[in-house]
């Protein structure tokens, strides 16, 4: 016998499975932000990851060679900062778009957070509720029925 809440409890289901796959491919995509610097006359150009790692670094032309040690350092440095404060603006409007509240942004911006553990794969439910999902019935007409 089929109960008025079975296509409730379906759909509330799917929600939370969509909504956490949602989570888990918008990780996906924060992972995959990159954000490229150019320092000027092209001395260097620098491209970083989601976390601020260094992907690419290049020298597009021959401008480097004419420069002191210290010099390069400073330009590279300061190329390296560029590029992680466009990734860190890109990724932060991609956080805020998608993320619940409770997410600390630190741990996803260390791609240290797994959606899949704030949203785990079961439903938190109580046991009568999870009866009745399970088999359609709640405990006092299983118990009814002598089981």
């Amino acid at each position: 016998m089929s109960s008025p809440y079975d296509q409730q409890i379906e759909e509330l289901l799917a929600d939370y499975s969509k909504k956490r796959d949602q989570a888990f491919e918008s990780r996906q995509q924060i992972n995959a932000v990159t954000a490229t610097a150019t320092a000027p006359r092209q001395v260097v150009r620098v491209t970083v990851g989601a976390q601020g790692q260094i992907t690419e670094l290049d020298f597009p032309t021959g401008a480097y060679r004419n420069m002191a040690p210290k010099d390069l350092a400073r330009v590279i440095q300061a190329t390296v900062d560029k590029a992680r404060a466009q990734v860190l603006k890109k990724v932060t409007e991609a956080v805020t778009a998608v993320m619940p509240g409770g997410v600390p942004l630190a741990d996803l911006l260390e791609g240290k957070f797994d959606p899949r553990a704030f949203l785990p794969e079961e439903l938190p439910m109580p046991e009568a509720v999870k009866d009745y999902v399970d088999h359609g019935y709640g405990e006092t007409e299983r118990n009814g029925r002598g089981e």
